[in-house]
């Protein structure tokens, strides 16, 4: 059974917190600690990021969220975070990412993300590694 994959709009966030706030903490032990699982929200209220719902009888099973970085010389929609179950029932996500970004102009999607990643995402490119050493505990 496949999800309903939908674009959740910033007034429908608190509603659907609840839902979504301990599927982005699967995230939070593969980041460097940019974000925390509550920076989003209101990230997400004023519409600076974006959050993606995957919706299976009526039940939220996976949320994601994306941001638009305008670069100098071109603009991105980043995927910063996805968690959930059942990734072959979600992510068909994709395509719907791919045409939100055409339809905002974006040159392209970039994801930070595990190295595990390389085996769904077939058709994209590892432009590069990010490295990171820590100076200070954070």
């Amino acid at each position: 059974m496949e999800s309903t994959v939908a674009l959740v709009s910033p007034d429908e966030i608190t509603g659907l917190w609840p839902h979504v706030s301990d599927l982005l903490e699967k995230a939070q032990p593969h980041s460097e600690g940019e974000l925390a699982t509550e920076d989003y929200y209101p990230l997400l209220k004023s519409a600076q990021m974006q959050l993606w719902v995957a919706v299976e009888q009526r039940q939220v099973i996976a949320a994601m969220v994306t941001q638009i970085i305008p670069y100098p010389r071109k603009k991105v929609l980043r995927i910063i975070a996805i968690g959930g179950s059942g990734m072959e029932r979600w992510i068909s996500f994709l395509p719907k990412v791919e045409q939100f970004a055409r339809n905002l102009e974006c040159d392209s999607l970039e994801a930070w993300g595990r190295k595990g990643w390389k085996k769904i995402l077939t058709d994209w490119s590892d432009s590069y590694i990010v490295f990171t050493k820590k100076l200070r505990k954070i």
